[in-house]
C-alpha cells in the first residue's frame, strides 16, 4: 500500500491512512527521502496495548504530503537513524514519550527528561518513581591528554532560556558539541488532547512566544481543515501581514544581536529599536505586540480600518528607510564581514541530510520555503521570492535575513494597499471525527508543522507539533565542528533557535 496523500491545510479520513508492516514503513521513509522528500513529522499514537508510529513526508516539488503508519506491538523498533539522520531526534522523542527503544540508534537517550506517557513502558528501564533531571545523561566524550571539556549553561548570562551545551575541545578548537535541552518542557502536546476547548488557542499562542503568529496560524489552519472551513479573503491577507511583521521583527532583532556579538554597536543599538517598531505595528493591529488575540479559527479577531492602515503605511515607510541604512552600515564594515565569513559552515549536503528548514536551510543553498512549496492562505495567490545563499556560514544566514527583510516589507506594503473588503471571520463548524489534518506554515525561523488527529468524539486524539528549531538544533552542533569556541556566540545567534519551541 502507498502512503495517503494530501495537501497542506487539508484533512483525510483516518481510514485512508494505510497501516504498513514495519519493513514497508521503514522503506517508505527511506525511499521518500532518497527521492528528495523530507520528514516533516514522525510521532507515536497510543492505541491501547500498542503504539502506532506515523510519518508525514513533505514533497516540496509536488506540494504534497504523504502519511502512513505502522503498529508496534512490543517495545522495540529498528532505528532508521543510521540511514536517515533526519529522524534521530524524532526517534528519541518517541522513545521517551511511548517507551519504545529504537535498536541501532547511535546515541539513544532522553530528549526532554520526562516520564513515559505509558505507565510500565520505559525505553531506558527507569523506575517509574525515579526523579528525571534535565541534563542527567551520559555525554559524548573524546579521550586524549590534550582534550578538555567546556560546559555552558543551562543558566546563561542575560535574559535567555535555559539550555546546556557540552564542548569537546583541543585548545580553542571545537571537535564536538553536544546539546542537552528539555528545561522548558511544559507538556503542551498532551494538554491539547481532548480539545479544542477555550484553553487550546492560548496553548497555541504560547508554544513559542516569539512565534505567536506562526504557531497560532498553523493551529487555526488545522482546525479549519478539520471543520471544512474557508477563511474570508480579508482575513487571509491580514494573517499574511501579521506573519511577515513577525518575520521582520525577529530578523531585524537577530541582525542587531549578531552585530552586538562582534562588538559593532551602531547596528546593534539601532536594530533593537527597529525591532520594537515592527512589534508595535502588530500591536496596532490587535493590541498585543506579539499578536495574541489576532488569529482565530475561521479568520482573525481584529480588522483594520482605513485610519490604522494609513498609520501602518506611514510607520512602514519610516522603518524601511531606517532598515536600509543600518543594515548597509553593517555590510560595509569589513571587520564585521571578516568575522561572519567562513564561520560556522553547514554544507548543502549536511543541511539536506539533517532535514534543516527555514533561514538555516536557505543559507546552505536549499530552496526550501513553505510559502512557495506548500502555500496556504494568502500565499496561494501572492508569492514572496525565496531568498537563498550558498555559503552556509554566519554571513549567509545573516544575508538571507537581509533579503527577507526587504521582500517582507514589499509584501506588507502591497497587502495593506490592496486589502480585500468584506468580513474577517466566519463561524467554525464542529470538527469532523476520525480525521487527520496537516498544517504547515513558514514561520520566521522556518517550517512549523502541526498534525491534528480527531477521534470518534470530534476531539483531539493526538496533536503533534514540530517547531523549526527541532529540525535545526543538530545543524548548530555541526556548524561548530572545527570552529574556535569563541565563535559559538555568533554561530548560535545566526541560527537563533528556540529552546521552548524544541521542548514544548
Amino acid at each position: 500500500m502507498n502512503p495517503a496523500t494530501l495537501g497542506n491545510g487539508r484533512a483525510v479520513d483516518l481510514d485512508t491512512v494505510p497501516q504498513l508492516n514495519a519493513d514497508d514503513f521503514r522503506q517508505s521513509i527511506l525511499d521518500g527521502v532518497e527521492s528528495g522528500q523530507r520528514v516533516a513529522a514522525f510521532f507515536g499514537l497510543d492505541v491501547g496495548n500498542a503504539v502506532e508510529l506515523i510519518f508525514v513526508l513533505a514533497d516540496d516539488h509536488q506540494s504534497l504530503l504523504h502519511v502512513a503508519g505502522t503498529i508496534v506491538e512490543g517495545d522495540r523498533f529498528e532505528s532508521l537513524t543510521p540511514q536517515c539522520p533526519q529522524v534521530q531526534l524524532f526517534e528519541r522523542e518517541i522513545g521517551e514519550q511511548f517507551g519504545i527503544a529504537f535498536d541501532g540508534h547511535p546515541w539513544f537517550k532522553p530528549l526532554r527528561f520526562h516520564k513515559s506517557y505509558r505507565p510500565g513502558h520505559d525505553a531506558w528501564d527507569r523506575p517509574d518513581d525515579s526523579e528525571i533531571v534535565p541534563g542527567d545523561i551520559k555525554f559524548y566524550q573524546i579521550d586524549g591528554s590534550q582534550i578538555h571539556e567546556v560546559s555552558v549553561g543551562p543558566v546563561h548570562a542575560g535574559i535567555i532560556e535555559p539550555g546546556h551545551f557540552r564542548f569537546q575541545c583541543n585548545g580553542e578548537n571545537v571537535f564536538f558539541l553536544e546539546l542537552s535541552l528539555g528545561y522548558q518542557h511544559r507538556g503542551v502536546e498532551r494538554a491539547l488532547i481532548g480539545g479544542p476547548n477555550p484553553r487550546s488557542i492560548h496553548y497555541a499562542e504560547t508554544l513559542c512566544g516569539d512565534t505567536t503568529i506562526g504557531h497560532t496560524a498553523a493551529y487555526c489552519t488545522a482546525l479549519e481543515a478539520l471543520a471544512k472551513c474557508q477563511k474570508p479573503p480579508r482575513a487571509q491577507s491580514l494573517r499574511g501581514i501579521a506573519l511577515e511583521l513577525e518575520r521582520l521583527a525577529n530578523h531585524v532583532g537577530d541582525l542587531g544581536a549578531l552585530a552586538g556579538d562582534v562588538g559593532f554597536l551602531p547596528t546593534a543599538s539601532y536594530c533593537g529599536r527597529l525591532r520594537g517598531e515592527f512589534l508595535n505595528m502588530t500591536a496596532l493591529l490587535c493590541g498585543n505586540r506579539f499578536g495574541r488575540g489576532l488569529i482565530r479559527p475561521g479568520g482573525v479577531g481584529f480588522g483594520a480600518d482605513e485610519t490604522r492602515i494609513a498609520e501602518m503605511l506611514k510607520r512602514l515607510r519610516a522603518a524601511k528607510k531606517d532598515c536600509a541604512g543600518v543594515i548597509e552600515l553593517l555590510w560595509n564594515a569589513q571587520s564585521v564581514m571578516s568575522r561572519f565569513e567562513e564561520t560556522g559552515i553547514v554544507t548543502q549536503q549536511m543541511a539536506q541530510e539533517l532535514g534543516m528548514v527555514g533561514v538555516a536551510a536557505r543559507a546552505s543553498g536549499l530552496t526550501r520555503d513553505a510559502r512557495l512549496d506548500h502555500p496556504s492562505g494568502i500565499f496561494r495567490f501572492t508569492q514572496i521570492p525565496v531568498s537563498t545563499e550558498s555559503g552556509g556560514d554566519v554571513f549567509a544566514r545573516a544575508f538571507v535575513r537581509r533579503l527577507e527583510i526587504e521582500r517582507s516589507l514589499t509584501f506588507v506594503f502591497e497587502q495593506l494597499q490592496n486589502l480585500p473588503v468584506g468580513e474577517i471571520r466566519v463561524p467554525l463548524q464542529p470538527l469532523a471525527p476520525n480525521q487527520l489534518a496537516v498544517s504547515i506554515v513558514e514561520g520566521w525561523r522556518g517550517e512549523i508543522c502541526h498534525v491534528a488527529i480527531t477521534g470518534e468524539d470530534n476531539k483531539f486524539l493526538r496533536y503533534k507539533i514540530v517547531d523549526p528549531s527541532f529540525h535545526n538544533w543538530p545543524g548548530l552542533a555541526m556548524a561548530m565542528r572545527n570552529q574556535q569556541i569563541s565563535d559559538f556566540p555568533i554561530c548560535n545567534k545566526s541560527f537563533s533557535l528556540s529552546y521552548c519551541g524544541h521542548d514544548l
